[in-house]
């Protein structure tokens, strides 16, 4: 998680990447009157009241409508989902608003300045969680309700974004999101075939010194995790690196989807209890991880398919699951 936070923290360090994030995802009319360009990166390391410190994870500010009207981003990076992120959020807020009151750093009309956060969750698992911290307090009648905080976050759920919807944006948070949910080897590439064009002029280097960075720490260990890494300075490097080692890539997907299975059966078996509760827990580990596998493979299933694994045995899941290694067709791994 440490080296995951790293590596997006070096992304959004750069202008470029804020300004594609509000731009291409934040669907709200004050967007348009912000200029982009003034975007400028705010140091997060502050200390509130009882000298508690905190290191929040990146703020900018920018330009409104011709004056200085500050909008502060925090942007949060998840991997799990927190129940209680909108309580963190309010906290740093607070925390924010404490040191711009001791700064000075006003509007003109001497009033706080309006703060953005945002969560940008990467997880597996749909989220979840709240994200107004009035639904995680308790309602009490008779006029106490009206006593309980406010203030929502947006979330930004990268499995959420089809590779549909994504691909025609040229738009470099676009592109993170398509690595991040990326189904194999092929479809990283041409990923970076696009970063590799939009990213030519050489007053870009630090952004791209910055994606070569995450593609190490983070993607590449996530796919795969045994492969020992050659020193990598450039995209360029990184793209034909994959290219030799989509064989690799494959065989290790399917290896990990394995272990996925087995350990998944294993779980639901000891939540029934009961041998009949593991025999079909294991069961339905094998297909959700053949189901997993099909849809990284080849895309999302329709309703039949998911029936023809959910009656399928074991010994069919297992040849099934052999096959999707050197399968180009859905079909050749059914027949």
């Amino acid at each position: 998680m440490a080296n995951s936070d790293t590596g997006y923290r070096r992304l959004f360090a750069h202008r470029e990447m804020v300004a594609d994030l509000l731009a291409g995802f934040v669907h709200e009319p004050w967007v348009a009157e912000l200029e982009l360009e003034t975007l400028e990166r705010v140091s997060g390391s502050y200390v509130s009241d009882d000298f508690r410190e905190r290191e929040d994870d990146i703020i900018w500010r920018v330009r409104w409508r011709g004056r200085w009207l500050y909008v502060y981003l925090l942007l949060e990076f998840q991997s799990t989902v927190d129940r209680y992120m909108a309580v963190r959020m309010l906290v740093y807020v607070g925390m924010l608003y404490q040191d711009l009151i001791r700064a000075k750093q006003l509007t003109s009309s001497d009033l706080l300045p309006p703060v953005f956060p945002i969560v940008l969750y990467s997880g597996e698992r749909k989220w979840t969680a709240a994200c107004e911290v009035s639904e995680l307090v308790e309602a009490v009648p008779g006029g106490l309700e009206h006593y309980r905080p406010q203030m929502r976050y947006c979330l930004l759920e990268e499995r959420a974004y089809q590779d549909a919807e994504l691909a025609p944006m040229r738009n470099l948070v676009a592109a993170l999101f398509r690595l991040e949910n990326s189904r194999e080897p092929e479809d990283v590439v041409r990923v970076l075939d696009a970063l590799i064009e939009w990213l030519q002029v050489p007053s870009q280097g630090d952004l791209r010194r910055a994606f070569v960075g995450w593609l190490r720490q983070v993607l590449i260990p996530r796919a795969m995790p045994e492969a020992e890494l050659p020193e990598l300075e450039n995209l360029q490097e990184v793209r034909t690196m994959l290219a030799e080692r989509v064989r690799d890539w494959e065989r290790q997907w399917l290896q990990k989807g394995r272990q996925e299975g087995r350990q998944e059966g294993r779980q639901e078996g000891r939540q029934e209890g009961w041998q009949e509760g593991r025999q079909e827990g294991r069961q339905e580990g094998r297909q959700e991880f053949l189901l997993r596998l099909l849809d990284r493979k080849f895309g999302p299933l329709d309703a039949s398919i998911r029936q023809r694994v959910a009656q399928a045995d074991t010994d069919r899941l297992l040849a099934w699951g052999e096959r999707v290694l050197t399968a180009e067709r859905l079909e050749d791994v059914l027949d």
